[in-house]
């Protein structure tokens, strides 16, 4: 059985689009996003609601700092699934951050990351590893398709 959405802007070759454009990093501070094992991290991107198929990346607006940081893009139990682990000194500002290696200023679609399936509602979330990301940005871009009735893809913070 095919399962169809009813939003007239929605076809079958099509994404939904989700952005997500949380605070800047400040991992200095107590549990802000950016504190590394911090009430803020992980840091949930967008909420999922059932199973959708997705791609996603980030887009570096500030040059992250941290000494010996790390960030990754996943769901809980897979951190790294959707976005594998960077250097947070290695993103650069107007830096796509797609895999551990960014791109500058523009990318072909086919080689941002997915078609990744998420499955029972998980919700994507950016995690910090081994040392705070103290300054710097990225907000994320996540394309999004439903793959049972009523699933959706709701960033946590849109701008």
């Amino acid at each position: 059985m095919l399962y169809t959405n009813n939003a007239p802007h929605m076809t079958l070759d099509s994404y939904n689009v989700a952005r997500c454009v949380p605070t800047a990093f400040a991992g200095g501070t107590t549990n802000a996003r950016g504190d590394n094992d911090g009430t803020s991290d992980p840091y949930t991107l967008f909420t999922v609601t059932g199973d959708v198929l997705v791609r996603i990346f980030g887009v570096c607006t500030t040059t992250l700092l941290g000494n010996s940081a790390t960030i990754e893009v996943g769901v809980a139990g897979n951190t790294a699934g959707l976005i594998a682990q960077e250097t947070a000194t290695d993103i650069d500002a107007n830096g796509i951050y797609l895999s551990a290696t960014q791109v500058a200023g523009t990318v072909a679609l086919a080689t941002v990351p997915g078609p990744f399936l998420i499955v029972n509602g998980l919700d994507i979330i950016e995690t910090i590893g081994t040392a705070d990301i103290t300054a710097g940005n990225i907000y994320y871009v996540c394309l999004w398709r439903p793959l049972s009735p009523g699933a959706k893809v709701v960033p946590t913070t849109s701008g």
